[in-house]
């Protein structure tokens, strides 16, 4: 196996909650608490969860858009996580992402030709020339008229809007991009268009993706492995059709068997899971799946399970399940 472009160690982002008079940091949100992952050349590893279970956050601290609390985030070998200011601009330029909503992540009172054309001038590449040749080239890749350069964000469609973000996205030749639920906002037509788009991006490129989605069955077209994250941590993580095939944690068996089937003959069993997601500020102890796992034992509720290979899987969970 070639060497990971992408390696997380033990990452964490804790945020302060502050509370009194004097505003103290009395509790954390631990966020993420303990996330390690590799992801390969070339490769796209899916991150699925809740929403709150800080899949998102993630993201963001291996775009170091966060400064992470603990923990290692090895680039091409490169140790990036305490890096800031300028020693972080080469690794911005192969590090980019995809955001959730394209009416927020782009900037209405610009053109998208200036949006474009912006990545360029930060990083001081080419002249004027240059960049607005480049910016047509973008437009063309992604399915977009020469003409969109002088529109504004507003004007196009969701789908189209999310289309200038993935150009924007790929505009420096970058290695890794995080897409953090990028067809959530969108049509269930568009987003087919979407995924294909990225598919097609990645083989031309070579990209690697880190795809984060709380659908499983959006995750499953697009991904070679998927991890699940529930509470700030990975509870399982395997190849792609086995996860689909044979999950074994049973928050992943729950997720799994809630995946629409289009067969209204065809019955399923479904893996209920009860109750709320706990506070990431006051974290179960032991296993933080246990108030709501239905095979819950006394051990599961002092002992926090740690991940484990069973079979071709990975995972962190109390049950002998070989």
């Amino acid at each position: 196996m070639s060497t990971p472009i992408l390696k997380v160690t033990d990452l964490k982002m804790h945020f302060p909650v502050k509370e009194g008079i004097l505003l103290r940091a009395s509790k954390y949100n631990r966020a993420v608490d303990g996330v390690s992952f590799e992801i390969q050349p070339g490769e796209t590893l899916g991150l699925v969860g809740e929403s709150g279970c800080g899949k998102s956050t993630l993201g963001r601290c291996i775009a170091r858009l966060y400064k992470p609390t603990a923990g290692s985030i090895e680039f091409e070998g490169t140790e990036i996580a305490n890096l800031r200011g300028k020693a972080l601009l080469p690794f911005r330029q192969n590090i980019q992402m995809i955001f959730q909503d394209p009416m927020e992540s782009l900037n209405s009172r610009h053109t998208v030709g200036d949006i474009l054309e912006e990545p360029f001038i930060i990083h001081k590449i080419g002249d004027r020339a240059y960049r607005q040749k480049r910016v047509r080239e973008l437009l063309d890749i992604v399915g977009l008229p020469a003409r969109s350069v002088t529109r504004f964000s507003f004007e196009f469609s969701g789908g189209q809007r999310q289309r200038i973000g993935i150009a924007r996205s790929i505009a420096l030749n970058p290695r890794l991009i995080i897409c953090d639920e990028p067809v959530s906002a969108l049509d269930v037509s568009i987003q087919s268009q979407i995924l294909n788009l990225l598919v097609d991006l990645q083989r031309e490129f070579n990209l690697s993706y880190l795809f984060i989605a709380h659908d499983l069955a959006v995750v499953k077209h697009i991904s070679d492995r998927i991890a699940i994250m529930y509470l700030g941590n990975i509870v399982e993580q395997a190849e792609g059709e086995s996860m689909y095939h044979a999950p074994r944690h049973p928050y992943t068996q729950s997720l799994i068997s809630a995946i629409p089937v289009p067969d209204p003959h065809r019955k399923v069993e479904r893996h209920i899971i009860h109750g709320d997601v706990p506070s990431p500020i006051n974290p179960p102890s032991g296993c933080r799946f246990h108030p709501r796992c239905p095979h819950v034992m006394d051990k599961c509720k002092v002992e926090t399970p740690f991940l484990r290979p069973v079979g071709d899987h990975v995972v962190s969970c109390h049950l002998d399940m070989a």
